[in-house]
């Protein structure tokens, strides 16, 4: 009950009233809105500032990146130990096709492909029954003719001594008519055997040129050499002369052999006599064969714009064959004078080659230059660069003189030699080409 009590007691006693809370002092709220002012105008100074420092970072960054990037390099000097290959074709040192100089039917060959032969050896022997008549015939006239010489010489003896007789007698013998008379018979006697004298000497000649063709049926070689062709077999019809008529024989001297090479005029100041080269055959990958420049046509054909150049090449092994084609290999020697640049940092323009040089405040120049020999990924260059200009290596096609270009060493580039869009500061633009 007592607690009954208590409680009711405590619910009949009345509530405590809160404490009043005196009102702000003006100066209070002044200070708090000063607070508050500077506060705002602390966080709008810093939106501000870092705002002007993106857009300033966005804008150093897109300019950086559509600056193209390049890679500088300076021209190299001189070439060492430059080998030029050209095509070449081997002939033989002397190469003759043999025709028949009389007609007839061929009786026998001695010699085939690939015999070796002396000069004068006996190859093939041609039956000419036309030939053989012809010369008997000749003979034939010509014994008559030495007959009849014999007769006009007596009959001109006669006259002689009746004129002589006639012109010697006394005067008031004979007559001066019969004496003229006489005197004219001995000069016809005497233009009668002159006349057949002529004709001996004739007949000699006709003789003479039908035995010179006579030896014309054996064939024979022209110099030391190997037969390098037959065309002919036994029975053929065999024609005279070199038009319609085909080769018999193919004779060629390969002791020596001649090499003939069309250089392009751009080398053809190098070439010169007693120049050494390398021929390499196909027929022989392993082995080198050695040549010497031995004259030149010193005449730049119009058609090929190349000089045609002959070296000579032994051939005491009979390894090198006539109509072979092989590789020249000339060793020029080099110009320390004459810059090389790689063929990429080429520029191809309508005004010409150029070159892109590195200027001042990595401004970008143009330069025309003149090439030389083509080194494969190099290039000579013959007027136009130093040895101290700096070669924009594969410069884009976009360069133009007076472009600024950043010099990095082994940047990775994008396309057009820009950088790429990598590592950009956020809510940046992407940049294009």
């Amino acid at each position: 009950m007592s607690e009954n009590h208590h409680d009711n007691m405590q619910g009949h006693l009345p509530h405590s009233a809160p404490p009043e809370v005196p009102p702000p002092s003006p100066q209070r709220l002044r200070r708090a809105g000063i607070i508050v002012g500077i506060v705002a105008a602390l966080v709008a100074i810093a939106g501000i500032g870092m705002r002007w420092m993106h857009e300033r970072d966005v804008r150093q960054w897109t300019t950086t990146g559509a600056t193209p990037v390049v890679s500088v390099m300076t021209p190299g000097q001189g070439v060492s130990g430059l080998q030029t290959t050209l095509p070449g074709n081997i002939q033989a040192w002397y190469e003759a096709p043999l025709y028949a100089r009389v007609s007839g039917y061929l009786k026998k060959w001695y010699q085939d492909y690939g015999a070796h032969v002396k000069k004068g050896q006996l190859l093939a022997e041609i039956d000419a029954p036309d030939l053989d008549a012809e010369l008997d015939a000749a003979r034939a006239n010509l014994r008559a003719a030495d007959a009849q010489v014999k007769v006009r010489e007596a009959e001109m003896d006669f006259a002689r001594t009746t004129y002589e007789r006639w012109r010697d007698s006394p005067k008031g013998v004979v007559s001066d008519q019969e004496r003229e008379s006489k005197k004219a018979d001995f000069a016809t006697a005497l233009a009668r055997h002159n006349s057949a004298i002529a004709d001996v000497r004739s007949d000699q000649g006709v003789v003479d040129r039908l035995s010179a063709l006579e030896q014309f049926k054996r064939i024979v070689a022209p110099f030391d050499g190997v037969v390098t062709a037959r065309t002919t077999d036994v029975g053929n019809l065999i024609n005279a002369g070199v038009g319609s008529a085909p080769q018999l024989f193919r004779v060629a001297d390969v002791h020596e052999m001649r090499v003939f090479v069309q250089v392009p005029q751009e080398l053809s100041a190098e070439i010169h006599n007693g120049l050494t080269a390398d021929l390499d055959l196909p027929q022989y990958p392993n082995r080198t064969f050695k040549a010497t420049v031995a004259t030149t046509s010193e005449a730049i054909n119009e058609a090929a714009r190349t000089l045609l150049v002959e070296l000579h090449a032994d051939n005491t092994d009979n390894l090198l064959q006539p109509g072979t084609y092989a590789e020249v290999h000339f060793d020029l020697a080099s110009n320390p004078d004459i810059v090389r640049i790689p063929t990429s940092a080429l520029v191809f323009r309508e005004q010409g080659m150029q070159v892109a040089i590195l200027g001042k405040d990595n401004r970008v120049e143009l330069r025309p230059v003149k090439l030389g020999r083509n080194l494969g990924t190099d290039i000579e260059v013959l007027s136009g660069l130093t040895p101290q200009d700096r070669v924009i290596e594969s410069p884009p096609d976009s360069l133009s003189t007076g472009d600024l270009v950043r010099v990095v060493d082994n940047a990775p580039a994008g396309e057009d030699g820009r950088l790429a869009a990598k590592g950009a500061p956020p809510g940046a633009p992407k940049v294009t080409p």
